[in-house]
């Protein structure tokens, strides 16, 4: 970033971070659908956007708020980090889900918590993690439940451990020496499971922490790292990790959580693969990569009712019931996202010589197992159904896309609907999902052709492989932005909420749409480099930013006030990310609302206002700049996130996003 830019952008967030709206939560539900594409959209908006601005990430310090500047502190330290933690809350403490034990993968090994310990202690191994520091009392998931009361079921163990002293610089300014204290809960989670939650497996819901997983796995998998000195450096060869010197993992400890997100993503993938699929008339339909469905529709449906029992003294699937049948659009999307990203990341098609060799090292059978030669081949004709990682990702994605286009895609209309059921198409169009679909599809047409995705999805690469898949998904791209521009726009400029084929727009022009077509647009000037779509998602952000952005509450509303949920703040969060990397300014364009100064002080007010001010119930203490200090109060680095333990319920509450909240002026 040029110094100039960097001084205005600072002076604006400084402003801009003046303005603080009000939040009032009205629901404390965790939606992990909701949260999980909520938290990857932070992820997107931390680390790496801050860094693609100009940061070293490694001046930032959690200790040290709005050091360098409050932009580069809220993405790369605060966005970034409540991204990690409120995946390892679901993941490893919250206990809603079937347990990993009684996972396919492990019932292959004899089923027992003994045959876990090994393959932990295993994977452990090939990152060069000590085995005394794994978490004790962790719950790892095979899949989690659609929703959740995520208050703590029991007294958190906070009895202080250890600590240490250091120099903090809190949110309002406050510099000091403290003695940190380290709570027994911090090692051992066996205190924070949650209160409850809905028993509905949902394929939104499992594809939400499937991309939290993938996405995080790309990041601690894509290097390695020196084994006696943790120092991570890149892969040169697919075997580094069998010189005695290095390890897998850009560290010990991320290699580990890279390895557990791992096992974890693979054995839901072996249940929906296995146990999901549904004919319309029972579930374990067989799926293979040559699923065709003018043959016969094969899908995951909407809600399906989980009786749980108890095996190992953890949870495991027990009776299986659908209760709603229908496929919907949202399903769809949210499994075709991840399920591409983790079909690049297991990729071991012999064609792609773009793979990172330490991917490779992941997968080439130890830790992880490798993909027969049949599927190495880039033939869905010659490939076979199977349990490893990259097998399981050839079949679902193959599933996934070919069921959004035959079920969801109007070819007269020319536009992916929300929902089928029992062979017939719905008529509605939701403005969110058919712009969220875009997203989707460009990922799976990169995936497809061996570009790069991940962290890297807005990286032009080098394509080395032109897939039939690939150029039928931009295709779908192509038609549902030009169906987006040409029918949902309204005459103020903004993009109703959805629309009926057939019958009336919907009245509404809501903050999730806007920034959700923005984010569409802008995948799909990305995927067909085709400047239209970059001019109407220009457009769209002027028009909503002068229509919403209210100044008092440094944020977007419809009105005085409007109600959020984590939708909203994923929608937002895109769409922030995309005006700074892709529509700013440039050249001779000199929209005000796309000045790289302002979106960097609306992404502090906007984060500051209503993720800290009240969405964001709580945080975990260390990475996001939270510490534990005798007599100091529940929320140390004063940003209006309080700690677990202070977070309201009668023991407690996870560090995750409510439901709903109302934000006002």
């Amino acid at each position: 970033m040029r110094k100039t830019v960097l001084v205005q952008a600072i002076a604006c967030a400084l402003i801009s971070g003046a303005a603080h709206a009000a939040v009032k939560v009205e629901d404390k539900t965790f939606n992990t659908a909701a949260n999980m594409l909520a938290y990857t959209e932070f992820e997107l908006s931390g680390e790496p956007l801050a860094e693609a601005l100009g940061l070293d990430l490694d001046v930032l310090d959690a200790n040290r708020a709005d050091e360098p500047t409050p932009f580069d502190f809220a993405a790369g330290i605060e966005s970034y980090e409540y991204s990690e933690e409120a995946m390892y809350a679901l993941n490893y403490q919250s206990g809603m889900g079937p347990h990993l034990v009684n996972g396919p993968q492990n019932l292959a090994r004899g089923g027992t918590m003994a045959d876990l310990g090994k393959r932990v202690l295993a994977m452990a191994e090939a990152v060069g993690f000590p085995a005394d520091e794994v978490p004790q009392g962790m719950y790892p998931l095979s899949l989690p439940y659609a929703s959740a009361n995520p208050e703590f079921a029991q007294a958190v163990n906070a009895t202080p451990v250890n600590g240490d002293q250091i120099t903090i610089k809190t949110a309002k300014g406050t510099e000091k020496t403290v003695k940190t204290q380290v709570p027994a809960y911090f090692r051992d989670y066996s205190t924070l499971r949650w209160s409850g939650s809905d028993n509905l497996l949902v394929p939104a819901a499992v594809g939400g922490i499937l991309l939290k997983e993938v996405m995080w796995s790309q990041d601690f998998l894509g290097g390695m790292h020196v084994a006696e000195t943790d120092e991570e450096v890149e892969a040169a060869s697919t075997t580094m990790d069998q010189d005695g010197k290095h390890k897998l993992g850009v560290s010990a400890a991320d290699g580990f959580n890279g390895m557990m997100l791992t096992e974890q993503s693979i054995d839901k993938l072996a249940i929906m693969q296995n146990q999901l699929g549904f004919d319309g008339k029972q579930l374990g339909a067989k799926i293979t990569p040559q699923y065709d469905p003018a043959k016969g529709v094969v899908y995951f449906p909407h809600q399906v009712k989980v009786t749980e029992t108890s095996n190992n003294d953890a949870g495991a699937i027990g009776k299986l019931e659908v209760v709603d049948g229908s496929a919907q659009l949202r399903d769809a999307w949210m499994m075709l996202w991840p399920l591409s990203e983790f079909y690049a990341f297991s990729d071991q098609r012999s064609a792609n010589t773009n793979q990172n060799p330490a991917f490779h090292a992941v997968f080439d059978g130890a830790p992880f197992a490798a993909a027969p030669a049949a599927n190495q081949a880039n033939d869905l004709g010659k490939a076979v159904a199977g349990s490893d990682a990259f097998s399981l990702a050839i079949n679902l994605s193959n599933l996934t896309f070919k069921n959004l286009a035959a079920l969801h895609f109007d070819t007269k209309a020319g536009t992916l609907v929300d929902s089928w059921q029992a062979g017939k198409q719905g008529k509605h169009v939701t403005t969110f999902d058919a712009a969220y679909a875009l997203v989707a599809l460009q990922i799976f047409q990169r995936a497809q052709d061996a570009l790069p995705v991940g962290y890297a999805a807005a990286d032009n690469g080098e394509l080395n492989l032109k897939t039939k898949q690939g150029q039928q998904a931009l295709d779908l791209i192509r038609k549902q932005a030009d169906f987006i521009l040409a029918n949902l726009k309204g005459k103020n400029g903004l993009v109703h909420d959805g629309i009926t084929l057939g019958g009336k727009l919907d009245a509404g022009h809501s903050i999730d749409a806007q920034f959700a077509a923005i984010r569409g647009l802008t995948a799909a000037f990305l995927a067909t480099s085709d400047a239209k779509y970059r001019t109407a998602a220009r457009e769209l952000f002027i028009t909503a930013d002068k229509a919403y952005f209210n100044a008092k509450a440094g944020t977007w509303l419809a009105g005085k006030q409007d109600a959020y949920t984590p939708w909203t703040q994923a929608a937002i969060s895109g769409a922030l990310r995309s005006a700074m990397l892709n529509l700013r300014n440039e050249g001779a364009e000199q929209a005000p609302e796309l000045e790289l100064a302002k979106l960097t002080g609306q992404y502090v007010s906007w984060f500051r206002g209503t993720v800290n001010g009240g969405m964001q119930m709580a945080e975990w203490i260390g990475d996001s700049g939270e510490n534990i200090i005798e007599g100091a109060g529940s929320d140390t680095d004063e940003d209006g996130v309080p700690q677990v333990t202070a977070a309201g319920g009668k023991h407690g509450t996870a560090m995750v996003m409510a439901a709903k909240a109302v934000v006002s002026e």
